[in-house]
């Protein structure tokens, strides 16, 4: 039975749906002011890989993941940029689903963008007024009373008189409590807004989430997911909004992807170590970047390094090397291989355990080629589907083994005719000439494979 680690409870309890069947889950997605990083990356491919397999084992899955299309962030750099915030905010729209498509990451079902919810969200901030949990402030804007809801904090173990303590407090603060959030900001000359009964002005960023989210699953549903950083305020604010609000339970199970490091330290504009994902694609193919990602448990802490990439690239070659040349045959076999991998991923969606049995198959499937045993067909086939629930082993063996030819190295045509000209070379018994050929291609990291059929060859890693 599937078992989930519920960020809520601090503990691993067997995942029930409120409707049978079908799972309603919202992630928190990008606020696009910027191009997305690696650590936007590993929040995108957790859930991606979490959705399909629950699709593999047969749930019907809604997904939703918002888009953050207005706040702060993106005003400053609108107008820093000299645009208007709609065309920033398209532009980076637009650059984060090509990031999404280059590591096969599946759109969600549904993508409510902020700005498109603005009526939802005027009707929940005034719902809050009229139950006391939210007031307008003199200067405009809507607060929530945080010292109202009972049991605030309990997501993330916060304690209000703790957090009221080392609250800063602002002599010209228009809330009531320093603990109290935005609900809605007003609007500063010049700035993008609408219209609300408090006046001209946009929303807060937690109401946002807690807004779409109700129009999308509804009032309580299954999952909410996000990145590292959002558990505290940001989850914790949603949490009260919408059961004050609703006066429902909000979410049955939370769960939080875990952080990026690189090189172990933690990755920082300040620090030089900040990779956008454009950065990273353009030295390592995209796939190697997706497994890399999912090669660490989903709540663990990532290591980003040139290491860590290059042990990725070697495992896919492994993969790739044993499908290579096998005819993929479809027809079952009996052996515990989907059982293992299964009961790996339902443990909390464990993808290093479900990996090692996939390198296990791929020992099993090199020694089924090796005896030229008719089982290697559906062993890899097999291998294929199983990786395929993880978003891998979607690319063609020689396409990944050969690489694109990059600047500065033997072209693939280069290499194919020092391939002819070793084969002639041996044709001619000149075995010194043919190993010279091997031994200058091993030097540029090609290595040659010799079969009945012919050389194959690959890019070292």
């Amino acid at each position: 039975m599937l078992q989930i680690y519920n960020t809520l409870t601090k503990e691993k309890a067997p995942f029930v749906p409120l409707e049978e069947g079908k799972i309603k889950m919202y992630v928190c997605g990008i606020t696009v002011y910027d191009l997305c990083h690696i650590g936007h990356a590993r929040v995108m491919v957790s859930f991606d890989v979490i959705t399909r397999y629950l699709r593999a084992r047969g749930w019907d899955v809604e997904y939703v993941r918002n888009i953050t299309d207005v706040d702060d962030k993106i005003i400053r750099r609108a107008g820093e940029n000299g645009e208007a915030v709609d065309q920033l905010t398209e532009r980076m729209i637009a650059a984060m689903h090509e990031d999404e498509d280059r590591l096969s990451v599946l759109r969600p079902d549904q993508e409510p963008r902020a700005t498109g919810h603005i009526d939802d969200i005027v009707e929940m901030v005034s719902t809050l007024i009229e139950k006391g949990f939210a007031y307008a402030a003199s200067n405009g804007d809507v607060y929530y009373r945080v010292e109202k809801f009972a049991t605030y904090g309990r997501l993330t173990n916060k304690n209000v008189d703790e957090l009221r303590s080392g609250a800063r407090v602002d002599v010209e603060d228009a809330k009531e409590s320093p603990l109290d959030f935005v609900l809605w900001k007003s609007a500063k000359e010049g700035e993008v807004s609408w219209a609300s009964p408090w006046g001209p002005g946009r929303p807060g960023w937690h109401i946002e989430c807690s807004a779409m989210s109700k129009c999308c699953l509804g009032d309580t549903f299954d999952i909410h997911g996000g990145g590292p950083d959002l558990p505290f305020p940001h989850h914790e604010n949603e949490i009260a909004q919408s059961e004050a609000a609703n006066g429902v339970k909000y979410v049955n199970t939370w769960m939080h992807a875990g952080p990026v490091r690189v090189n172990k330290e933690k990755m920082s504009k300040s620090l030089g170590n900040f990779f956008t994902i454009r950065d990273v694609l353009e030295k390592y193919n995209s796939e190697v970047v997706r497994y890399f990602l999912s090669s660490v448990h989903y709540r663990s802490y990532i290591d980003y390094s040139e290491d860590s990439l290059k042990e990725a690239r070697s495992a896919l070659e492994r993969f790739y090397q044993a499908l290579r040349g096998v005819e993929l045959n479809d027809a079952p076999l009996e052996n515990d291989f989907d059982a293992r991998f299964y009961a790996s991923m339902d443990d909390d969606f464990n993808t290093p355990k479900a990996m090692a049995v996939l390198f296990e198959l791929v020992t099993e499937l090199n020694i089924a080629v090796r005896e030229n045993r008719v089982e290697a067909g559906q062993l890899a086939a097999q291998l294929k589907r199983l990786a395929g629930i993880l978003g891998l082993l979607q690319q063609d063996p020689d396409s990944f083994l050969k690489g694109e030819d990059k600047e500065g190295e033997l072209s693939s045509d280069a290499i194919e005719v020092l391939i002819q000209q070793r084969a002639q070379a041996k044709k001619d018994r000149d075995f010194a000439a043919a190993d010279g050929i091997r031994d200058e291609l091993a030097a540029q990291g090609i290595i040659l494979k010799d079969t009945r059929e012919g050389t194959s060859w690959f890019r070292e890693s």
